[in-house]
C-alpha cells in the first residue's frame, strides 16, 4: 500500500486511517509513529508539523488530534462524486475540452463508482448529435463510453483536417485562377510570313469593312479582357482596345 503526503487539501482523518492501515506493524510504537507520519505531509502540512512548538506531542494519539482538528476546514475542498453532475459541457465547448475537465475532476475523487460517473459524464453532454450517439451507442460501461467519444472526437478532428484542406486547395486554386486571368492575352499568327502591301494593312482593312466585304467582330467577343489592356491602342477590326488594326494577328490572316 502507498500513501500520497498530504498537502493541506482534503480529509485529515481519512490521511491518518489510511496511515495507521499501512504502519499496522507498527501500531504499539508510538515513536515510531510519530517520527514516520511527518514524512507523509508536504507543502502546508509540513510547514504546519515545523511549526509546531518543542515538546508538543507526547504520543500519536495527541499528534494525530492535533493534525486532524487543525486541518478540519480542508475536509471541505474535497470533491465526492456529486459534484460530477455539475460538470455540464458548455455550449461551445468542444467535446475533447469536456472530456478532459471532466477526466480530471473524476481523478481526484477517491474510491469513485464507475456506474455514478459513467452515469455523470452521459447527463453532462450538451444536447446535440454527440449526446444523440451516446443515446444510440448505449454504452454499457464507463470504457465502452469513453471509447465511443474518442471515437466521436477522431471523427470531428478528420473532418476539420478534410475541411481545412479544401480551403487551403481551393484558395490556391483561386489563385491559380486570378494570375492567369491577368495574363495579357496573346494571340499567335497562322503563318511564318505575309504578303507585303504598298497600303498600310490598316487602310485596307477599313476600305473592306467599308464595303462590307467582311463582317465587323462583336464588340461582345472574348478576344481579351478589356481590363488589363493598353486603351491607346485600339483595333478597327475587333472594334475593341489592346492593340492597333495594322498589328491586329486575326486581320492579318485574313489578309
Amino acid at each position: 500500500m502507498t500513501l500520497a503526503p498530504y498537502k493541506g487539501i482534503g480529509d485529515p482523518k481519512v490521511h491518518v486511517t489510511k496511515f495507521e492501515s499501512m504502519m499496522f506493524l507498527n501500531s504499539d510504537s508510538d515513536p515510531i509513529l510519530c517520527r514516520s507520519f511527518p514524512t507523509f505531509l508536504d507543502r502546508a502540512a509540513l510547514l504546519w508539523f515545523f511549526n509546531l512548538p518543542a515538546g508538543s506531542i507526547t504520543n500519536f494519539d495527541e499528534f494525530a488530534k492535533l493534525f486532524i482538528n487543525h486541518f478540519a476546514a480542508s475536509k471541505i475542498y474535497v470533491q465526492d462524486s456529486d459534484y460530477l453532475s455539475t460538470i455540464k459541457q458548455g455550449q461551445h465547448e468542444i467535446l475533447k475540452d469536456y472530456m478532459t475537465c471532466f477526466t480530471t475532476v473524476a481523478m481526484k475523487i477517491s474510491d469513485l463508482n464507475s456506474e455514478v460517473q459513467l452515469h455523470a459524464i452521459k447527463n453532462g453532454l450538451r444536447p446535440g448529435k454527440y449526446q444523440e450517439a451516446i443515446a444510440v451507442a448505449e454504452p454499457k460501461t464507463l470504457e465502452e463510453c469513453r471509447d465511443k467519444m474518442t471515437g466521436q472526437i477522431e471523427i470531428k478532428e478528420l473532418r476539420e483536417i478534410r475541411r481545412n484542406e479544401r480551403q487551403v486547395f481551393k484558395k490556391e486554386e483561386d489563385k491559380s485562377h486570378n494570375k492567369d486571368s491577368k495574363k495579357p492575352f496573346k494571340l499567335t499568327p497562322k503563318f511564318d510570313s505575309y504578303t507585303r502591301f504598298n497600303t498600310k494593312r490598316e487602310d485596307i482593312l477599313k476600305e473592306i469593312l467599308h464595303n462590307k466585304l467582311i463582317k465587323p467582330l462583336s464588340r461582345a467577343g472574348s478576344y481579351q479582357d478589356q481590363r488589363y489592356v493598353d486603351k491607346s491602342k485600339q483595333c478597327a477590326f475587333h472594334q475593341k482596345f489592346g492593340h492597333t488594326t495594322g498589328k491586329c494577328v486575326i486581320a492579318k490572316d485574313l489578309l
